[in-house]
Parts: structure tokens; sequence; C-alpha cells
């Protein structure tokens, strides 16, 4: 007896063709997290899937529990494909990129509704043509956050003396930014004024991103942060970095 229907939102992240006709696909919901889905004659059905179960786009999923963690995917209504990602290739690769990091950065089954609106604002912002440079910047600070992976920046993460006009290290094996006598040598430099734009940045919501525009040294420097912090998180590097990085 098949079990009961269920319907929600969701965010294609990655979709895997399986045997002749299936897919498998990777979701992103509010109410259930990072789920796995299997589309039976995904690519030969019209009716129920069309073009539905494509990478980015935006859909209500019917779906009835599956054997083992696997949702059985019933059919979806696409709300928003967002086709403008597909006409720029350094943006449709942030896009991937972006999707990876979420698939490998969030725990399966648990409810994530902040993290779903950041990532379908961010991808928003890339298809309406949104500075990709300064984006990026802004959603991996904001996961980590979300996520409770901040280090600490505007004070000194071993003495907690709070910086006031003086040079600062950051060294994510030791909590985040430091005062130059508590590094002691270790960790890379980095401005107060590009720990400041960070921090200021978290104040604002993580839904928005016009009206950010950092400059060379933020995105250098808080680039070089970041990948501190999501090396020390992730459990492999993304797959799409390298590609992201040749752009």
């Amino acid at each position: 007896m098949a079990g009961r229907l269920h319907r929600c939102e969701a965010l294609v992240l990655r979709c895997i063709d399986y045997a002749e006709a299936d897919r498998i696909v990777s979701l992103l919901t509010v109410e259930f997290g990072l789920q796995k889905g299997f589309a039976r004659a995904a690519r030969k059905s019209r009716k129920r899937f069309a073009a539905a179960l494509e990478p980015f786009n935006q859909l209500i999923v019917h779906w009835r529990e599956g054997r083992g963690q696997l949702w059985s995917l019933q059919e979806a209504e696409l709300l928003d494909c967002r086709s403008g990602l597909r006409t720029d290739l350094k943006r449709l690769a942030l896009a991937g990129y972006a999707v990876e990091l979420v698939e490998l950065l969030v725990d399966e089954g648990q409810p994530q509704r902040e993290i779903f609106e950041l990532l379908c604002a961010f991808l928003d912002y890339l298809e309406q043509g949104g500075g990709p440079d300064s984006a990026r910047l802004l959603l991996e600070l904001r996961l980590v956050y979300l996520l409770g992976y901040i280090p600490h920046l505007l004070h000194c993460s071993e003495c907690l003396r709070i910086f006031v006009d003086e040079e600062v290290r950051f060294d994510v094996s030791r909590g985040g930014s430091l005062c130059l006598q508590c590094a002691a040598g270790s960790g890379i430099p980095v401005d107060l004024g590009t720990i400041g734009s960070l921090a200021r940045s978290l104040n604002v919501t993580h839904c928005r991103f016009t009206g950010f525009r950092f400059g060379p040294q933020t995105l250098r420097e808080g680039g070089a942060l970041l990948t501190q912090v999501l090396d020390s998180v992730l459990p492999r590097q993304p797959n799409s970095l390298k590609f992201l990085q040749s752009r």
C-alpha cells in the first residue's frame, strides 16, 4: 500500500541519471532540510517532471516515503528555473559551487529555513546580473555564521581584547583573529578594515546581496580568511572549486 503523499517547496542542488530513465536528486527544503529523492522514469516523463529536476530550479515537489532514506518523488511543479544563470559561465560556475558547498555543509534531515533563503537569494542575485565576487564572499561568510562556524573577528580569540587601530593576524586553528602579542608569529595578516567589513555585513539580513561592493583588499583577505574556515569544516574540497578558480 502506497504511503501518504506529501508536498513541499524545494531547491534542486544536484541530480544524477540512474539506469535508463531514472534520476536521483539532491534537494534542499525548509521543513526537511537536505534530502535525496528517487524519480522513476524522470527523463521520460514530461507530465510528472518535465525539466523541473535540474540544478538551481525551485519547485513544489510531491513525494512519498521510499525505501531507506530516499524519498519517492511523484511529480514536481516548477516555480523558477533561473534560466539567466546559464547565460554566463562564471555565474553558472559560482552557482554550482554554492549548491555543492551547501550540500557538503548541511546535515541531512534538519530544518534549514535560513540556509534555504540564503541560497535562493544568492542564486536570484546572480541570475539578475549581480557582482559575483562580493556575492561569493557574502555567501561563504553567512554560511559559516548561520551554521555556527563563525570565528572571532573583532577581538582577539585568546586574550579577548577588542582591536583598536592595530595589526591583526588570523588563525582558524586558534579561534580566529589574534592580536600580535598572542599570535606570536602565527596566522595570516588581515587588515582591521577587512575584519570590520566582514563583521558589519553580518548585521544585515542574510537575504540581502544588493548594495555590497567590497574593495580588492577585502575580497583578497576576506577570501583567504574564509578559505581557512571552510577548509577546517568541510569533509572534502568542493569538486566545483577548481573549475571556479580557473574562471
